[in-house]
């Protein structure tokens, strides 16, 4: 009978590790009590980025039929150009591996892509292409052995990556009456701390979290510190064609040996999903660049092929592209300056950007109103604001300033850049009223943000019971 064969079956001799008691056996209960005492250190209790989790908190939100207006994930509202979603259909069929450094003809166009926009004369040898410019920070961290200095408030994922690599960073505090830009002596204080180490210094403009940006004399008094200290700049300038005139400036036109400049064609090309970045090295640092493609070529092999035959063809560019690019600024700067002044409007402090589609405002002014309804930090104030109004934004401390400053990152990008790019032909008047009917959204998300911040205590529970 089955039963008694089971019962006279032979068992398999059991390990020492299964007979010792459990105090002594070291892996047990690894996986049903401490699932993470064995994760790397660097990124034990580390949470997911914060602009990707405030992206699915808005979702999981909508889903459940709240009206949520999602002014937290910084992508672009506007759709990837015709002539290269039109590339990509063409493309589609290209299946090979392609080279670790990125497509030959795709690497020539982003490097005289820079040099006709930029004035920086580099070959397509300078240029390696990888899944997102994220990643390629990544890499550059990880074959480069020294500081990572950082001007806060900074881009949320800077920081996360140096401390998943198990490098130092070095934040750098800017002010507001600075418009949240480095300013030389700044920079030049912190290099003088430890002259000759190695550094590699984050700019990014124009910014993101603030909008802003560099005047060329700037630009300059910051490019001769960093010659004068050797550093390793790495001039993330993926917003750069989104500068809201057009008028754009490297920082590698004035310290040309010693800056790395990164791109894309998330932001000024609407194709954040798409994940193609480049970075563009002088000639001096090719060793850098050997290494990163050493490594990508043990890790991500290359990067898509349909995407990087596309991808010519927006740094190719044409007057399609160009007309694009026109308009998508004329919005954005249009857009950018009212919610600013909306914001100004309700008491609370922000400049007008120069570029991109995010501004960095700050509730200083409205602090003691706040303190009397519980809240006295910037994670409380956005968390509250979501709560209370459907509004998401996220808070200053995801971006390196201090809690009790109660800061924000406000990205103006919930509305219809299909029908906004429509209307924004030369001579059309984009005004208030224009305005309205192209973000309404944005427009009803002010006017929540402007009576939350002036609510008074009594009037708030009222409200919310």
């Amino acid at each position: 009978m089955p039963s008694a064969a089971l019962a006279g079956a032979t068992a398999p001799p059991r390990t020492a590790a299964e007979v010792a008691p459990p105090e002594h056996r070291p892996y047990a209960g690894l996986v049903s009590d401490t699932p993470d005492v064995h994760l790397n250190l660097n990124v034990r209790g580390m949470a997911n980025s914060a602009t990707v989790s405030i992206n699915e908190r808005s979702n999981a939100l909508l889903a459940q039929g709240r009206d949520i207006v999602k002014l937290g994930l910084g992508q672009s509202p506007f759709p990837v150009p015709a002539p290269v979603v039109r590339a990509l259909q063409a493309n589609a069929h290209q299946k090979d591996y392609l080279p670790v450094r990125g497509l030959p003809a795709l690497r020539k166009a982003v490097a005289d892509y820079h040099r006709r926009g930029d004035g920086i004369d580099r070959e397509g040898d300078d240029v390696i292409i990888g899944p997102g410019s994220k990643e390629l920070m990544f890499l550059l961290q990880l074959v480069f052995y020294g500081d990572l200095v950082i001007p806060t408030p900074s881009w949320v994922s800077y920081a996360p990556q140096a401390r998943i690599i198990g490098r130092q960073v070095r934040l750098l505090p800017t002010r507001a009456e600075d418009d949240w830009r480095l300013l030389p002596e700044g920079l030049e204080a912190l290099c003088r701390e430890d002259p000759g180490r190695p550094r590699i210094v984050i700019l990014n403009y124009p910014s993101n979290p603030t909008g802003g940006t560099y005047t060329v004399d700037e630009l300059q008094e910051l490019a001769a510190v960093a010659r004068k200290h050797r550093v390793v700049l790495l001039s993330d300038e993926i917003y750069g064609e989104l500068h809201h005139t057009g008028q754009h400036v490297s920082i590698a036109r004035f310290y040309p040996e010693g800056t790395i400049v990164s791109s894309g064609l998330s932001k000024w090309c609407g194709a954040g999903g798409w994940r193609l970045g480049t970075f563009m090295f002088p000639r001096q640092m090719h060793w850098l660049l050997a290494a990163m493609a050493s490594v990508a070529s043990e890790t991500f092999t290359s990067t898509c092929a349909p995407v990087q035959y596309a991808a010519v063809e927006a740094f190719v560019g044409n007057p399609e592209l160009d007309e694009y690019l026109v308009r998508s600024r004329r919005v954005l700067r249009a857009i950018g300056r009212y919610v600013a002044q909306r914001l100004r409007a309700a008491g609370i402090a922000c400049q007008d950007p120069a570029g991109g589609f995010y501004l960095f405002p700050s509730f200083h002014a409205h602090r003691d109103r706040l303190r009397a309804r519980g809240i006295d930090t910037s994670p409380e104030m956005v968390a509250r604001l979501l709560d209370e109004t459907g509004v998401a934004v996220l808070p200053g401390t995801d971006f390196g300033r201090p809690p009790g400053e109660l800061t924000c990152r406000l990205a103006y990008v919930d509305f219809d850049g299909d029908m906004a790019l429509s209307h924004a032909t030369a001579g059309a008047n984009l005004n208030e009223a224009a305005l309205r009917r192209l973000s309404p959204r944005i427009v009803n998300a002010l006017d929540r943000i402007g009576e939350w911040a002036r609510m008074e205590p009594a009037r708030l529970t009222a409200v919310s019971g």
